[in-house]
């Protein structure tokens, strides 16, 4: 059974740095692609960043050259860090797990950690 526990979520001020972390279990993770999904008030959801198994990572325009998406394969762990964080980026965070190693389509998420940018 897949479970994804987010944590590191909180409150920051504008300009400010938070780091996410993402506990994975119940399949082989380093198999797997890996991505982080936030979803702000009235907005859908939407992907922020993913990483494939090779390493290879995507970002979100939004958040390119300010969030990085690094993995431990050793220790089943995502992490999202986060810079120079604004408003904008307010929102519930969700580590997922992709449909394959290069696929990074969202199959499995975890219950979320809430991150509160204040300007």
């Amino acid at each position: 059974q897949v479970q994804l526990q987010e944590s590191g979520g909180g409150s920051v001020q504008s300009g400010g740095s938070l780091s996410l972390s993402c506990a994975a279990s119940g399949y082989t993770f380093s198999t797997y692609c890996m991505g982080w999904l936030r979803q702000a008030p009235g907005k859908s959801r939407e992907r922020v960043a993913t990483i494939n198994n090779a390493g290879i990572t995507t970002y979100a325009d939004s958040v390119k050259g300010r969030f990085t998406i690094p993995r431990d394969n050793a220790k089943n762990t995502l992490d999202l860090q986060m810079n120079n964080l604004n408003a904008e980026d307010t929102a519930i965070y969700y580590c997922a797990k992709g449909l394959g190693s290069i696929n990074c389509l969202a199959t499995d998420w975890g219950q979320g950690t809430q991150v509160t940018v204040s300007s």
